[in-house]
């Protein structure tokens, strides 16, 4: 059964562009659960910078138009459709994927993309979970099997995990969602954790999340800092978040065999593909879009078990009313540093 509600507050998108593309109506329909779908009453939603390529329409993944953007929503079951039986109204739950947008009153998602949120996690850290951590998951474990393939995660031994404990991890630009998570689960794997960001205090809030050492990456001298704490071994994992400016540094930094995992990148950049030759490394792109369903349970499995244990813990930064989403929106971009996951409260 639906909200007796017929119209919501909602952001849409009716071309693509600036930040000014992002209109905020309040006529919207309030979008009705079908088969295996839940409706979840909106209380915090992530801005994630993905969400800002693909509303400037330079994303290889491009929605029809109008949409409502946004995937990480945290908030309270409405109604479900049919045979839902994981959930009932009344439930708290987040998501990392909506199927109607989530910078909206309420979205609707697939019951098996939704997951309990404990009491222990408030909805704004309910909204910082979905796609970083799944992401940073991902990108440590999921996509290097093929180097690792004996390697077992402390999780359980049937995961695929392939950062072993006892390496090293460089979390590049770590202050942001993305970032903490990966600091946050490298560090409870047992790995050595190595963080940078751009302002002392995202440096703190690194070493307060996992990061054995911060550096501020906007040092001119901050690689050779890196290289005397790794030795001439080198770092065996970069998770990188600007590989359009870091990339080509990050290949004088890794071990033999290392890799750096592509998170995310604002354009082009030129290397010298010798560098990875010397060394064997690997430059791996990072897509949780392209994750298989097993993968996703592999994530989620994961993240919830960190949930259960206490070391999984989402650090909130900038917060944002419904109203300020085209601020939202310039400032993930052109902040001078983040300090973990920007959401909009509803």
């Amino acid at each position: 059964m639906a909200t007796t509600r017929s119209a919501m507050r909602a952001v849409r998108v009716f071309e693509f562009g600036g930040p000014e593309v992002l209109k905020l109506q309040s006529d919207v329909l309030v979008p009705v659960p079908k088969e295996n779908q839940v409706l979840i009453k909106v209380h915090a939603c992530g801005v994630n910078p993905v969400d800002t390529y693909i509303r400037s329409g330079t994303y290889a993944r491009k929605p029809a138009l109008p949409y409502t953007p946004g995937s990480d929503v945290a908030g309270v079951i409405e109604s479900v459709g049919e045979h839902v039986t994981a959930f009932k109204k009344g439930d708290r739950v987040f998501t990392l994927e909506t199927l109607s947008g989530g910078y909206a009153e309420y979205a609707v998602a697939a019951a098996n993309r939704v997951f309990p949120l404990p009491d222990k996690l408030d909805f704004r850290q309910g909204a910082a979970i979905g796609v970083p951590y799944f992401t940073a998951y991902r990108a440590l474990f999921q996509k290097q099997c093929v180097l690792q393939s004996q390697c077992q995660h402390f999780l359980c031994s049937s995961l695929r995990g392939c950062a072993k404990a006892g390496e090293s991890v460089l979390v590049h630009g770590a202050s942001g969602g993305v970032g903490l998570a990966a600091c946050q689960i490298a560090r409870a794997c047992g790995l050595k954790v190595l963080g940078t960001a751009g302002t002392e205090e995202g440096m703190n809030v690194i070493l307060r999340n996992g990061a054995h050492q911060a550096f501020n990456h906007r040092d001119p001298n901050y690689t050779e800092r890196i290289k005397a704490c790794t030795g001439p071994g080198g770092v065996d994992i970069i998770i990188e978040m600007l590989s359009n400016v870091n990339l080509d540094a990050d290949l004088q930094l890794l071990s033999c065999a290392g890799r750096v995992m592509v998170v995310g990148c604002r354009g082009r950049i030129e290397i010298n593909p010798r560098d990875t030759m010397s060394k064997e490394s690997s430059i791996i792109g990072v897509s949780l879009f392209l994750a298989t369903e097993e993968e996703r349970r592999e994530c989620a499995t994961a993240v919830l078990d960190g949930i259960e244990a206490g070391w999984l813990k989402p650090v909130v930064g900038l917060e944002y009313p419904l109203e300020k989403v085209a601020k939202a929106h310039e400032d993930i971009i052109c902040s001078s540093g983040a300090r973990g996951k920007m959401v909009l409260l509803l």
